[in-house]
């Protein structure tokens, strides 16, 4: 079970592949963070924003869930709108 509240149809096969992506981490941490963020977002990511997501979802998860605990810093490269908009939706949603 994946928790996903969300159909992958009528998406385009990126946004499919990083859907799957986000709700299959390793963990059940980044799953619920990742995953429910995609569940909300995907279909209206843009280009430049499904391109920044694919560069954090392969970082592993032991350096990005802190991240998004707010224990530790990424590099600069990876603090982009959509890093603090996930941020922000994993605190606005219930707390992992």
């Amino acid at each position: 079970m994946t928790g996903t509240t969300r159909s992958s149809n009528g998406l385009d096969d990126r946004r499919k592949r990083l859907l799957y992506r986000c709700w299959h981490r390793g963990t059940r941490e980044m799953d619920l963070i990742l995953g429910r963020f995609a569940d909300a977002e995907i279909g209206i990511l843009a280009d430049l924003e499904l391109t920044q997501l694919e560069a954090l979802i392969a970082l592993e998860d032991p350096e990005l869930y802190p991240a998004f605990v707010g224990d530790t810093q990424l590099a600069p490269e990876y603090h982009t709108p959509l890093f603090a908009r996930i941020k922000e939706f994993r605190n606005l949603d219930k707390p992992v």
